[in-house]
């Protein structure tokens, strides 16, 4: 059976930022489909919902309360997850972030902090899985949430767009670098219905906007980030390394304009 494929009973899977969003509905996502799953955000009671969710599939979660814009806290999630279920397969590098800023607003700084949150900290749970995923599992799967703006110039994301263009880059070359035991992808999210567009989406004028311009006319729901991500974590994405798979419904210019002046 095809649906065979998108099981991955008994393995074990990270998934960062999952206190809610797309890192929630990844995390249940894979408990539904037979992982057991270390959710890691800085939230207690987020993640404690998350949990009960993935224990009512019958799978277990262990929650790791963290702050993840700490290297070393990434790092750490790696060996919570062989000491807690005995093995690694899988790990979601989620969490990331950055303001939108005008790019003369945007200090060096910014643009430090920008990439050491979202590509720095996931290198740091790469390479601390890796030798575990190997010496457990004898492989797996790593994706890396990126972003449609990763690829469409937009204005105020000189920061977060530079850094996510870098943690698809970054996904490619870790993808050579690790084949052929270790696959690594990555999903770039267009606009999704989550708690960072809530201010968007529930403005009438925002959110026809966002619709009119996105191809598809609608906002993608965490579910549709949450199916691309078990496509790639499971034996149905055996055969895909080294990719940035879209879901963006779409896109092929951004689908709001951020109101700066022009010079």
């Amino acid at each position: 059976m095809i649906l065979d494929r998108f099981r991955i009973d008994g393995q074990t899977a990270i998934v960062t930022g999952a206190g809610r969003g797309l890192g929630a509905a990844i995390a249940v996502a894979f408990a539904e489909a037979g992982a057991d799953l270390v959710i890691a955000a800085r939230t207690e009671a987020q993640l404690a919902e998350v949990a009960a969710q993935i224990e009512a599939t019958g799978r277990r979660a262990h929650v790791v309360v963290a702050d993840l814009s700490d290297a070393d806290a990434c790092a750490a999630l790696a060996q919570t997850a062989v000491d807690q279920f005995g093995r690694l397969d899988i790990v979601v590098n989620n969490v990331g972030g950055a303001m939108p800023r005008p790019l003369l607003n945007t200090s060096p700084a910014d643009m430090a902090e920008a990439f050491a949150f979202n590509v720095g900290n996931a290198h740091a749970l790469v390479t601390a899985a890796v030798p575990l995923m190997l010496d457990t599992a004898g492989g797996g799967s790593i994706i890396n949430i990126t972003s449609a703006v990763g690829r469409l110039p937009g204005r105020a994301f000189a920061a977060y767009g530079t850094a996510k263009a870098a943690l698809a880059h970054y996904t490619r070359i870790a993808a050579m670098d690790l084949n052929p035991r270790i696959r690594v992808n990555a999903i770039a999210p267009g606009s999704i219905r989550t708690s960072a567009l809530e201010i968007v989406a529930s403005n009438d004028v925002f959110r026809s906007e966002l619709e009119a311009k996105t191809p598809l006319h609608a906002i993608g729901e965490p579910e549709d980030i949450a199916a691309a991500a078990l496509y790639l974590a499971s034996p149905a994405g055996k055969y895909v390394t080294g990719k940035v798979l879209e879901v963006d419904g779409g896109l092929i210019a951004p689908n709001l304009d951020i109101p700066i002046p022009d010079l």
